[in-house]
C-alpha cells in the first residue's frame, strides 16, 4: 500500500494485535492526537522563529544599525502623525486596523511620549546625519564611529616592542613588551528646539520633515564645530585644542598630548619656512593623508603668502566641491579654529582620521511640546554624540608665540 500520504504519526502507528473495532478506533484517535501534538509544536516553533525575525529586523532599524535596510513606511507614517497632531496612539490603532506589524509595535514600545521622546524614522535620521556631513569640517575629516552604548572605547598600543640583533649560536633574553592602554570617548548630549506656530502645522503649508531636519541639522552643527574644535568634555566631546599641555584633556590620553611648533613671532606666522617645517615635523606615516585646518581669516592671511621666488603657496581649486591646497595638501576651512594672535592655535595639520574620532549614539529624539509656548509647538531633538583624540601623533598644532 502507498504510503507516502500518510502522517507519520499514523505510519508509526505498531501493527493492531486485534480486530476488535472499538480497540482500533481507540489507536487511531491515540495517533491522531500524537499527529496534531507533533504539527502544532511544529507550527508554534515556526511562528516563534518569524516574531524573532520581524523583533530583530525592528530593533535594527530604530537603532540605525542596518544602514542598508529601508525606512519602514509604516512606522514613518506613525511618526509623521506624532510630528503633526501628537496622536502617535490614534494611529498605532488605525494600523493595528489594517494589520499590524512587530516592527511597528517594537517602535512604539521604545518611542513614546512617556519615554521621554519618539525615536526618528531611520531615513530621516540618516538625513540628518548626512546633512551634518556636509556642514561640519571635522566629520568630514575624522573617523565616525555608531555605538548602542553609552560610550565608544578602544586601545592605545604604544608600539615599545624590544628587540635585537643576535648570533646564531647567541642567547636571546626576554625583550620588553608593547603597552596596552583602554581609552573611552564618552557621549555628551546635544539638543536643538525648533518651534512652529499651531496653525501653520494645522495647515501643513510645507514639507514638514524637511523644515524640522534643516532646523536640527543647523543648531547641531554649531554645536559640534565648537565642542570638535575646543569642547571642555563636561557635557561634551574634548575637542582637538583641548589635547595640550594645560588643556582640558592634557591627560585623557596614554601618549600625551599633540605635537606643537612655534611660529617664532609673538603677534603673526612671519614667513613660509614655518609652514614647510611644521608640515615635515609631522610624522612620515601620516603626512600622506594630512590636511590643513584653519579658520578663514588665517586661510585670507596665507593666501597672500609668497615663496623665495614671488610665488604664491595657496592654490585655488578650479573644480566644485574640491578644497584649495597649500603646499600640496588641502585645506578644510572651520570656523571654530582661533584667529592669529599672541598664544593661540590658529592651524592643525594631520591625518585627521587616524588622530580624531567622532561617536554617535544611534538615533534622534523628537520630543513635541504644545503646552510651553502658547500658540506653538516646540521640538525638543536630541542626540547623543562624543569625540576625542585617539592618536596624537597624528596631528600637530601651529602655535603663536605667547
Amino acid at each position: 500500500m502507498q504510503t507516502d500520504n500518510i502522517p507519520r504519526a499514523l505510519r508509526s502507528m505498531p501493527r493492531a494485535e486485534t480486530t476488535d473495532p472499538k480497540a482500533l478506533i481507540g489507536q487511531l484517535n491515540n495517533a491522531f492526537k500524537d499527529f496534531k501534538a507533533d504539527h502544532y509544536g511544529r507550527l508554534e516553533s515556526l511562528e516563534n522563529s518569524i516574531e524573532d525575525l520581524y523583533l530583530r529586523n525592528a530593533s535594527e532599524r530604530l537603532g540605525g544599525s542596518g544602514g542598508e535596510i529601508a525606512g519602514d513606511p509604516e512606522y514613518s507614517q506613525v511618526f509623521a502623525s506624532y510630528f503633526k497632531r501628537g496622536d502617535a496612539e490614534g494611529e498605532v490603532k488605525r494600523l493595528n486596523g489594517e494589520g499590524w506589524r512587530a516592527n511597528v509595535q517594537a517602535a512604539m514600545s521604545v518611542g513614546t511620549d512617556s519615554d521621554g521622546g519618539y525615536l526618528a524614522p531611520v531615513e530621516w535620521d540618516r538625513r540628518i546625519r548626512q546633512a551634518l556631513v556636509n556642514v561640519s569640517p571635522m566629520r568630514r575629516l575624522a573617523e565616525v564611529k555608531v555605538t548602542t552604548v553609552n560610550a565608544y572605547s578602544t586601545v592605545w598600543n604604544n608600539a615599545q616592542w624590544g628587540s635585537g640583533w643576535v648570533g646564531e649560536t647567541a642567547t636571546r633574553p626576554q625583550t620588553t613588551s608593547a603597552n596596552l592602554s583602554p581609552i573611552t570617548f564618552a557621549h555628551g548630549e546635544i539638543y536643538a528646539q525648533p518651534a512652529i506656530t499651531q496653525r501653520l502645522l494645522d495647515d501643513a503649508g510645507l514639507n514638514m520633515e524637511q523644515w524640522l531636519a534643516s532646523e536640527v541639522q543647523n543648531e547641531f552643527a554649531r554645536q559640534e564645530a565648537i565642542a570638535f574644535i575646543s569642547g571642555n568634555g563636561t557635557n561634551k566631546p574634548f575637542g582637538l585644542l583641548q589635547y595640550v599641555p594645560g588643556g582640558a584633556a592634557e591627560s585623557e590620553h596614554p601618549a600625551g598630548t599633540l605635537g606643537i611648533t612655534n611660529s617664532g613671532d609673538a603677534a603673526t606666522i612671519p614667513n613660509t619656512d614655518i609652514l614647510v617645517d611644521f608640515t615635515y615635523e609631522l610624522g612620515a606615516p601620516y603626512r600622506q593623508n594630512a590636511t590643513w585646518l584653519m579658520n578663514g581669516q588665517t586661510a585670507a592671511f596665507i593666501a597672500k603668502m609668497k615663496d623665495g621666488d614671488g610665488n604664491y603657496i595657496w592654490r585655488e581649486s578650479l573644480t566644485a566641491g574640491q578644497p584649495s591646497q597649500l603646499l600640496g595638501r588641502p585645506v578644510e576651512i572651520d570656523e571654530g579654529m582661533p584667529n592669529i594672535g599672541a598664544g593661540n592655535l590658529p592651524i592643525a595639520f594631520g591625518d585627521f582620521r587616524a588622530g580624531y574620532v567622532i561617536n554617535d549614539r544611534t538615533g534622534i529624539r523628537v520630543l513635541r511640546d504644545p503646552y510651553t509656548a502658547k500658540g506653538f509647538v516646540l521640538f525638543y531633538a536630541t542626540k547623543r554624540v562624543g569625540g576625542g583624540v585617539q592618536d596624537p601623533n597624528a596631528i600637530r598644532l601651529l602655535q603663536i608665540a605667547a
